[in-house]
């Protein structure tokens, strides 16, 4: 799969429903060697966008349970 086919789709963690981003407003943690993801970085940004607040949310690749038509659900 290729990341323009992933970048539209929403993150939601299974435990507790709520709505981490969209993909493509992530950054990506790539391994060197392989080029294989190693995580997904979400910026953590303030109601209007304007200005980071707080800690970013590190998804690991591992923590990935299911990639479907317009959702990625982690278990994190």
């Amino acid at each position: 799969m290729r990341y323009k086919d992933l970048s539209g789709k929403e993150i939601v963690n299974v435990r507790n429903g709520s709505r981490l981003g969209v993909l493509g407003q992530t950054d990506l943690e790539l391994d060197e060697k392989t080029g294989q993801i190693k995580s997904f970085i979400i910026p953590n940004y303030s109601w209007f966008g304007m200005k980071r607040e707080g800690e970013n949310i590190r998804i690991n690749w591992e923590d990935i349970k299911k990639i479907g038509e317009d959702m990625i659900i982690i278990e994190s």
